[in-house]
């Protein structure tokens, strides 16, 4: 078993938002989000998996495809299917999330990276 504390030796850059891999392997990727107050993440898709975030601390607003932005906090759940166009923007604090993930085709089996990970 492998653990961590989502919210604890976070990590912020201030030129850009951060995604902080936790877990990768060939059968799926974690990811911490973690934005300072009104950073961005523009529009982008995962093409060959769903995307599911969860809210841990602060607001953002995410926006689907058709642009318009909703606010969310913590334990706020979201789902995107893979291909779904979606942009994220911290407001006003600092803005942090976790994202679930298939895993990457090519990745080696039996190998993992990421925080949680043995390489």
């Amino acid at each position: 078993m492998r653990t961590t504390h989502l919210l604890e030796n976070l990590e912020f850059h201030d030129e850009h938002p951060y995604a902080q891999p936790l877990y990768e392997a060939y059968d799926g990727r974690i990811i911490r989000f973690l934005l300072k107050p009104g950073q961005t993440i523009t529009e982008h898709d995962t093409p060959t998996s769903p995307f599911y975030a969860v809210v841990l601390q602060g607001h953002g607003q995410f926006a689907g495809p058709d642009g318009v932005e909703k606010t969310f906090g913590p334990n706020d759940l979201l789902i995107f299917d893979a291909g779904e166009k979606h942009t994220v923007r911290a407001l006003d604090e600092e803005f942090i999330f976790v994202g679930f993930l298939h895993g990457v085709k090519g990745a080696r089996p039996g190998k993992t990276g990421g925080l949680l990970g043995d390489y």
